[in-house]
């Protein structure tokens, strides 16, 4: 099913989210890696937008089984610790992101081992020209859309690395099976669809998605810049316990404008059980201050499969506030613009 609005078919992107993950399978099976990394007692993952979100989709699914920490870096700079012993993944779908070309090069003067991953680009020329592994990914793709091809890469140079074992793949692959299922109700324009009941709720307001610190935050990370980006609307994310230490008072003033949030609250049956209660006692608390109130839940044998169902369902939820604004989800005029502004400025 195509909408006349999306033009450039955005519905088929999130669609093709399971296969995509099976296509990425078979690019990671292919990963050769030409370079040394026995030294390696820590991972950066440089990336900025969706490429970024690949990353930290990787550390929320090797939360229980990697065995060195894995940072998600957002900047022009790496962090002051990285060193030789570090291994900087760079990942750019374009390959010419700026931000993650000057991590490139700031890795370079750290002396840090560098694997890239993009559809080409500048990436794609540095890493010849050092001589350092780079993994080829499809074309043709929004960066946002391309986020199978973002993580399962990076898992199985992780595991060729030896820094995780292949177990986590058989949990992945075990996990399409829900995901297609999934995917075969997600994108039906009718009530019986939750991600298209919920955005005809949320459209038209501001909307807040709380969730639990390092699990499900990263969900809503992904939600948010699936909001903006697709839907083209504002949406903001906290995180459960820490708001609940300042954020929470600010629900009392300015009551006209908090009539026009609405809340989302990300629940997994893994959530500490003290976040869950707080996430009910603050849902009570406030509940007068906006009734636009939503819990979403995903089922699924294992946290992976929740975890790509969650995502799944943020990006459908994403795309039907786009059609319900009359929008166009693909294009990002906005980043096009400011991209042109700052090249003149280089």
């Amino acid at each position: 099913m195509t909408n006349s609005l999306d033009r450039s078919n955005m519905y088929k992107s999130i669609y093709d989210f399971s296969s995509n993950i099976e296509s990425a399978f078979a690019i990671g099976e292919k990963i050769l890696l030409n370079n040394n990394y026995s030294s390696i007692n820590r991972v950066v993952i440089a990336g900025m937008g969706g490429s970024a979100i690949g990353g930290d989709v990787v550390r929320l699914l090797l939360s229980s089984s990697k065995n060195i920490p894995i940072t998600v870096s957002r900047n022009y700079n790496l962090p002051s610790w990285v060193d030789e012993n570090s291994l900087v993944i760079c990942s750019s779908y374009s390959g010419n992101t700026e931000e993650t070309l000057s991590s490139f090069d700031d890795a370079k003067n750290k002396n840090s081992k560098i694997i890239s991953i993009s559809k080409g680009g500048f990436l794609k020329d540095l890493s010849n020209e050092n001589n350092l592994d780079f993994i080829k990914v499809p074309k043709g793709l929004q960066p946002r859309a391309a986020l199978a091809f973002s993580f399962v890469p990076i898992i199985y140079l992780l595991i060729k690395i030896g820094i995780i074992n292949k177990e986590i793949l058989e949990k992945l692959k075990n996990s399409l099976a829900g995901l297609y299922e999934s995917r075969n109700l997600f994108s039906q324009d009718n009530d019986d669809n939750p991600t298209y009941n919920l955005a005809n709720h949320i459209f038209n307001t501001f909307p807040i998605i709380y969730s639990q610190d390092n699990t499900t935050s990263i969900i809503a990370r992904r939600w948010k810049g699936q909001l903006n980006e697709n839907s083209k609307m504002l949406a903001f994310s906290n995180v459960i316990p820490e708001m609940n230490h300042n954020e929470i008072v600010g629900w009392e003033n300015n009551s006209q404008l908090l009539k026009k949030i609405s809340i989302i609250w990300l629940v997994d049956k893994d959530n500490h059980k003290r976040n869950i209660l707080r996430m009910n006692q603050t849902n009570s608390l406030i509940k007068n201050f906006s009734s636009n109130q939503h819990f979403i839940e995903m089922n699924g044998d294992t946290g992976i499969e929740r975890d790509l169902k969650f995502i799944h369902f943020g990006d459908w939820l994403s795309y039907w506030c786009a059609i319900f604004h009359k929008t166009d989800p693909t294009p990002v005029k906005k980043i096009d613009l400011l991209k042109n502004k700052l090249s003149e400025s280089i």
